[in-house]
């Protein structure tokens, strides 16, 4: 998982829904929320690794969404999956939960042998990613 990343996205809700599907597989959930009246302006949802005493980030927001209308434009982020067969989930989950299919799992050999990824877009069209770098 990368440290930390935050996304504008013009529907919360809608948002919540595609990652929280999209992320169970990878182990991946809420770890935070930042109400709008806390934040004085709009309301936060930090995502990171579940609290399961397996992962020294765990508990720790390391995605975040912030609801705002005026997105500043498409970008790309990629998430550290432990296992192909975990991409395989991510891949599967965000399909079902309204994303698009942007590059099926599988090996990009063109990065380094070992690299298996999934690529969707999500509900505002970002291109979002899961991959494996360990061997098969």
């Amino acid at each position: 998982m990368i440290d930390h990343i935050g996304l504008r996205v013009t529907d919360l809700a809608r948002s919540k829904t595609f990652y929280d599907a999209a992320f169970a597989p990878l182990g991946v959930d809420i770890v935070m929320s930042v109400s709008a009246e806390e934040s004085g302006g709009v309301a936060h949802l930090g995502y990171g690794p579940r609290a399961d005493g397996r992962d020294i980030q765990a508990g720790k927001p390391s995605f975040w969404i912030s609801e705002d209308p005026d997105l500043t434009g498409p970008m790309h982020v990629a998430f550290t999956a432990p296992t192909r067969a975990a991409v395989d989930r991510f891949h599967a989950a965000a399909l079902a939960a309204g994303g698009t299919d942007n590059g099926p799992p599988g090996l990009r050999p063109h990065y380094h042998p070992n690299y298996y990824g999934a690529f969707v877009l999500d509900p505002d069209g970002r291109n979002v990613e899961a991959v494996c770098h360990a061997p098969a």
